[in-house]
C-alpha cells in the first residue's frame, strides 16, 4: 500500500478529524501545490494532506456547492461515529492538519507516536505539532522540540512541507534534532552555528536521498559525472508514477525548503544529497515499506556523518533536482544535461585532474 494513501484506523483514544472538520482557512498559495508532482509522491499521508489542504484553501462558495452535492457525506458520517470527539479551538490550521495526519499514521501502523532522540539525562518526548505561539520567547526552536517534543508550526507552506517530512522521515528528523541539541549544549545559541549545525541545516532545508542498487550511479553522482549517473543509466531509474521492481535508482526529497521551491520548478534548483546503497530487493517493496526502511538508513547515515570531527556541508553531493530522470519531462532529451551552468563539472572532478 502506498505510504501516501494510508487508511485511518480511529480508536477511542485518538483525536481524529475528517477533512471537513478541520477548522480554519488557508490562503491561495496552498492551492498551488501539485500533489501529483513526482517529488511529492513519497510523502506519508499524502492523500489525507492533499484532500484536507485543498478543502481548506478552496473558496467558500465551492465548499457550499460540495456540501449541497453530498460530497461531504462521508465526513459527516464519520462524525456521527464519534471521530469528531475533540473540538479544535485554535486557529493553527496547519498544526492541526499535521497532528491529525501523524495520529492516523500511528493508528494504521498500530504503533505509538514517534519520539525525540533524547540527549544526556532527558527522556524521550512524544512528537506533536503545536502552534508557533507555544515556542517561548528567546528559546531556540530546536531546543524546544528536543525538550518537549512539540514542533512549532505556522500556517505557511514552509511549515506544511517541514511537517510532511516529519511525517515521512520521523527518525531522521529526530536524529537531526538530537545533533542540534548536542551542539547547543556545547556552544550555546549564536549567529555562528558551526560545521555540524550548518550541515544539518543544509540537509534539512535542501536535502535529497539517492537510493541505488548500482554503486556506479552513486559514485558518478558524487563525482559530478552527470552522464554516468543520470543520462546513460536512465533505464535503471525508477519512475515515481509507475514503480518498477527492476529499477536500480531513485531520489526522494528530504529538504522541506526545496519542496517549497519546487512549487515553481526552475532548472537551476540544486539539492544537497546523500547516497544510500541498497540491494535490489528495496525496489520490490511497496512505497510505504521503502520509506520506513529508508528512514532507518538515512537516520543511521546522518548520525555517522554528523559525529565526525571534519563534517561540513560540502560532504553533501550537489544534485540538480530537475535532472533526476522522470522528475521533469524536459530531461528525457539528453541535450537537457548539456547546460554547463546547471550541470557543472564540480570540485571533485577538478581535484581528480590535479
Amino acid at each position: 500500500m502506498p505510504a501516501s494513501d494510508l487508511p485511518t484506523k480511529p480508536d477511542s483514544t485518538a483525536c481524529i478529524e475528517p477533512p471537513s472538520k478541520i477548522e480554519g482557512t488557508l490562503d491561495n498559495s496552498f492551492a498551488e501545490i501539485d500533489w501529483q508532482a513526482p517529488w511529492l509522491l513519497h510523502i506519508t499521508q499524502r492523500h489525507y494532506l492533499s484532500t484536507t489542504i485543498e478543502h481548506l484553501s478552496r473558496p467558500s462558495q465551492q465548499m457550499n456547492s460540495l456540501s449541497e452535492s453530498g460530497s461531504l457525506d462521508n465526513a459527516e458520517s464519520l462524525d456521527t461515529h464519534g471521530i469528531n470527539a475533540c473540538n479544535i479551538s485554535t486557529p493553527d490550521t496547519i498544526a492541526n492538519v499535521l497532528k491529525t495526519a501523524m495520529q492516523q499514521q500511528a493508528n494504521h501502523l498500530e504503533q505509538p507516536l514517534p519520539q525525540t532522540k533524547p540527549t544526556h539525562n532527558q527522556t524521550p518526548q512524544t512528537l506533536q505539532f503545536v502552534s508557533q505561539n507555544a515556542l517561548p520567547d528567546g528559546e531556540a526552536y530546536e531546543h524546544f522540540i528536543g525538550t518537549t517534543g512539540n514542533i512549532p508550526t505556522r500556517d505557511n507552506l514552509h511549515d506544511l512541507f517541514n511537517g510532511s517530512i516529519w511525517l515521512t522521515f520521523p527518525k531522521t528528523k529526530a536524529v537531526l534534532n538530537y545533533y542540534h541539541m548536542l551542539e547547543i549544549a556545547k556552544q550555546g545559541v549564536s549567529e555562528r552555528r558551526g560545521r555540524v549545525r550548518d550541515t544539518i541545516t543544509v540537509f534539512d532545508e535542501n536535502g535529497a536521498v539517492l537510493v541505488t542498487a548500482d554503486p556506479n550511479i552513486g559514485e558518478a553522482l558524487v563525482d559530478f559525472d552527470w552522464q554516468s549517473s543520470l543520462v546513460r543509466p536512465r533505464d535503471k531509474w525508477d519512475d515515481p508514477t509507475q514503480p518498477d521492481d527492476s529499477a536500480q535508482a531513485a531520489v526522494y526529497i528530504f529538504g522541506h525548503a526545496l519542496l517549497e521551491q519546487l512549487l515553481y520548478p526552475r532548472k537551476p534548483l540544486c539539492a544537497h544529497s546523500i547516497v544510500i546503497h541498497v540491494t535490489q530487493r528495496f525496489f520490490t517493496l511497496p512505497l510505504a515499506e521503502r520509506i520506513r526502511f529508508l528512514d532507518d538508513k538515512v537516520a543511521d547515515y546522518m548520525a555517522s556523518l554528523l559525529s565526525k570531527d571534519d563534517v561540513t556541508p560540502r560532504q553533501l553531493a550537489p544534485l540538480p533536482i530537475l535532472g533526476v530522470p522522470h522528475f521533469w519531462a524536459e530531461n528525457a532529451v539528453p541535450d537537457f544535461y548539456e547546460d554547463s551552468y546547471v550541470f557543472r563539472s564540480g570540485r571533485r572532478q577538478k581535484n581528480k585532474k590535479e
